[in-house]
Formats: C-alpha cells, structure tokens, sequence
C-alpha cells in the first residue's frame, strides 16, 4: 500500500512481552518484534509498544478500555502461553512454557475492549489463542510433540474464498511461517475458522459479527512479510482499516 505522510500514520498499539535479558539495556525489559514493527510501518502505520498492566493477572476493563481509546488498532503479537486455567484446565501440559499471569490478563481485556469497540484487530499467533480464549473457546496445549507441531516450519495454509483473510492476502493460498505447539481446540463465542493447514490445524479465524474490522492468523506473516506480498497484506488490511475508523 502507499505509504502515508508521517503526520497521519495511524497509531497502532501493541502490548509488549516481558523479557529477561537484555544486553544493551542491562536489564529486564519490555519488548516486541523488530519485525513485527518494521511491517506495521511498512503498511503505513505508526506502531507503539503499550505496558502490559494487569496487576494480580487481572487487567481493569475501564482501564484498558481508556488506553485503547487514543488508538486507531491494535496487533495482538505472539509469544509465551497462555496459562491453561484462563480456559479451564487446572494441570499445565509440561510443553506449556513462558507463562505470565500479568501479561495474559492485560491480553485477554485488549481483546475484549478491542473488539467491544469495534477499534481495529489482528491478533497473530499467540494472539490468535488470546481472542479465542476472551471469547469462551478452549485450546489443545500441545498438538501431540515434536512430530506434529508447527515449530520451525514453513508449510501451505488454504483459505476460505471472500474471508478477510483472503481478502488482506489477496489469495486463497498461502505459505505460513509457523511456530507453535497449540491449537484451538473448541471455538469461541461466534468464531469462525477462516483457514487451515493441511493437517487439519485452524489457521485463522474472523468474527462475521464483529463491529470492527478484525482476523486472527495462527502463524507469523512478519517472519515473510519484506518479500511476500501476501503476507504483508495483513499488516497492509489493519492500517487501512485504522485510517477508516
């Protein structure tokens, strides 16, 4: 897509993930994806990394609803797991890894205000997970080890004909760079499965009834973004959509 000026990018807010390490800092840090960020600007927006607060795991609505309010869209970014008591089991799996009740909390409420609001949304990967848990769906905490995950791989995704999925890849097909080990097991509240890999394995879902625009993909299209089109499209359908709102 053309580029807009920099006064009118729109504002596209991303919670950041905690890290534990980082050199040029010396200390604990918030963080996102270089290129994640590099493909909101790339589709015209401005991207800006928000403080995951949810203290006691527990994000205020009224709160996150008043951040969200000088956005124009949000991108729920991958990550850890979500802990698997927000969608009923009280045993974590023991592939179950980097779980952090601050930040699931405070990501599950951006869902729910996101889409309350009708700002804008797409979620990627985790982010995906995160919708359809704040919705009532449940998921698989592990897709069954090391011979049947998505870690690592790249493999083909088919899309469902006049989604908007298949409307921001402008295709019906598409190569996904997957890394995962979790799944959607039961849908949420109106959820829709949008597209699916080959192994049967939801790979985007849409919400027919939502006020705003909103996907969610499994994968991640800014690993391919820089030289795929398609992918980039993703990023590319949120901007326009923020510039609309």
């Amino acid at each position: 897509m053309s580029t807009p000026s920099t006064a009118h990018r729109p504002l596209i807010a991303i919670p950041a993930r905690f890290s534990a390490t980082t050199s040029a800092l010396r200390y604990a840090a918030e963080v996102n994806a270089r290129a994640l960020v590099e493909a909101v600007w790339r589709a015209g927006g401005e991207p800006a990394t928000i403080h995951p607060h949810a203290p006691g795991g527990t994000a205020d609505p009224a709160e996150v609803a008043a951040r969200l309010d000088r956005f124009d869209g949000l991108l729920l970014p991958g990550g850890g797991d979500l802990a698997p008591h927000r969608y009923g089991p009280a045993e974590a799996h023991e592939s179950v890894y980097d779980v952090d009740d601050q930040q699931d909390g405070f990501d599950l409420e951006l869902a729910r205000g996101a889409l309350s609001a009708g700002l804008p949304l797409l979620a990627i990967c985790r982010g995906l997970q995160v919708v359809n848990v704040a919705l009532g769906g449940t998921l698989h905490q592990d897709m069954g080890g090391p011979d049947r995950e998505h870690r690592h791989l790249v493999h083909p995704v088919s899309v469902r004909p006049g989604s908007a999925v298949a409307e921001a890849l402008r295709a019906e097909r598409v190569e996904a760079s997957c890394y995962h080990h979790q799944r959607v097991d039961r849908l949420g509240a109106g959820v829709e499965v949008t597209a699916r890999a080959a192994d049967g394995t939801p790979e985007a879902l849409e919400l027919p009834g939502a006020t705003g625009w909103f996907t969610a993909v499994q994968w991640h299209p800014e690993d391919t973004a820089p030289r795929d089109p398609a992918n980039q499209g993703l990023f590319d359908a949120l901007v326009r959509a923020a510039l609309k709102r």
